[in-house]
C-alpha cells in the first residue's frame, strides 16, 4: 500500500516495451494515463523500450505498470524498479516470474488442490516428427501447442492429429520453450482478484464466447467481431463459486499482489480447470478487467485508483 507516500506527486505510467504485446500495452497505458489525469494526478507517459526510460522513471514517486509480455510481466521490469527503489503496481519479482512461466505456475497452483491440465514440454533439439509421435503416445488429440512464457494466447496452435502437430512444431521457434496440453472444449471463463483495504476480493466471473473461432485464440481476443463477453457468466452457482475460489487460491499460492486475473475452461459437464494467471491484466476500457469491475459496480476511474493504492513501497527484493 502507499504507506509513506500518501499522494504521489508524479506517477509514471509505464507501458509499451519490447514484447509482442507492445500494442496491447499501449491501449492499457493510454487508458490508465487518461484516468489518472481525470483524477487530478500529475503523470508522465513512459515507453519502457525508450532509450532514456531509466533516467525518466527515476523521477517518479510511483510506477503504474500498464504493460504486458516478456521483459515486463515476467519480473524483469519489477527487478529494475526494485533496484531503483521505485514503488510499482502489480506483483513482485518472484510472483511475476513464476506466473509468466506457465508450466511452473500450473505446478504451484495444482499444489493447492486446484485442477489443472497435464502437459508435456517440447525438447528443444529433437526432430519435430519424433517429438510429435512421443507426445501423441502421452496425450490424446486434440491438443494445444503453447509457448511457455507468452501472454495473450500468442503463438498457440490447436492440433487435431499427428500431421497437424508435426507441422505446428516444425513452424515454431525452438529457441523458445514450448509445451503441449490437452484441448478441452467448453466455456472460456476468467476471474479477476483485487486487493483492497487489507482484503482480497474476486470480481464477477466473465465468460468469453468466441463467435467465429474454434477456440478463444489470439485472433479472437483481438477482434471484437470474433468474441463477446457475458459478465456475470452464465454458469451455475456451484461452478461460479469454484471459479472464484480457484482464482483466489491461485493469487495467494503464486504470491501475486495488488491484482491478478486467472483464466479457466469450464467443460460442458461443469468441470473447472485453471489454465494460467495474468499478473498484469490488460486495462483497456473494453477489456476483461474493466468489464468485470463494471459488473461489480466499480467505475473505471475507481478501479485505477484501487490498483494505484496497492503500489508497493517497501523497496528491496520482495520474495
Amino acid at each position: 500500500m502507499l504507506t509513506h507516500i500518501q499522494e504521489p506527486q508524479l506517477i509514471a505510467v509505464v507501458t509499451g516495451g519490447h514484447s509482442s504485446e507492445r500494442e496491447r500495452s499501449f491501449l492499457s497505458g493510454r487508458a490508465v494515463h487518461d484516468s489518472l489525469l481525470r483524477q487530478g494526478y500529475q503523470t508522465v507517459f513512459l515507453d519502457a523500450a525508450a532509450p532514456d526510460f531509466v533516467d525518466e522513471v527515476r523521477r517518479a514517486d510511483v510506477a503504474f505498470l500498464a504493460i504486458a509480455g516478456q521483459g515486463a510481466e515476467d519480473g524483469k521490469l519489477q527487478g529494475l524498479l526494485e533496484s531503483l527503489n521505485i514503488p510499482y503496481t502489480g506483483s513482485p519479482v518472484a510472483a511475476s516470474a513464476v506466473g509468466m512461466h506457465k508450466t511452473l505456475a500450473k505446478t504451484v497452483v495444482a499444489a493447492t488442490g486446484v485442477k489443472v491440465l497435464p502437459h508435456v514440454e517440447i525438447p528443444p533439439l529433437q526432430m519435430p516428427d519424433v517429438v510429435a509421435k512421443t507426445l501423441a503416445e502421452t496425450l490424446a488429440f486434440p491438443v494445444i501447442l503453447k509457448p511457455r512464457s507468452e501472454g495473450g494466447s500468442i503463438g498457440m496452435s490447436l492440433c487435431h492429429n499427428l500431421t497437424e502437430l508435426i507441422e505446428a512444431i516444425t513452424a515454431i521457434d525452438r529457441a523458445q520453450a514450448w509445451f503441449v496440453e490437452p484441448f478441452i472444449p467448453g466455456t472460456p471463463a476468467t476471474c479477476a482478484v483485487l486487493e483492497t483495504g487489507g482484503s482480497t476480493i474476486a470480481l464477477p466471473v466473465l465468460e468469453r464466447v468466441p463467435t467465429a473461432a474454434e477456440f478463444y485464440d489470439y485472433a479472437a481476443k483481438r477482434d471484437d467481431t470474433l468474441h463477446r463477453y457475458r459478465c456475470p457468466a452464465r454458469l451455475t452457482p456451484d461452478v461460479t463459486t469454484l471459479v472464484i475460489e480457484s482464482a483466489l487460491a491461485a493469487h495467494r499460492a503464486l504470491g501475486a499482489s495488488g491484482y491478478s486475473r486467472s483464466d479457466f475452461i469450464v467443460s460442458p459437464e461443469g468441470r473447472v480447470t485453471w489454465l494460467e494467471v495474468n499478473t498484469l491484466p490488460g486495462l483497456s476500457h473494453p477489456g476483461n478487467l474493466a468489464t468485470m469491475a463494471d459488473a461489480a459496480g466499480i467505475s473505471y476511474d475507481h478501479l485505477i485508483r484501487m490498483i494505484l493504492d496497492t503500489a508497493h513501497t517497501s523497496g528491496g527484493y520482495r520474495p
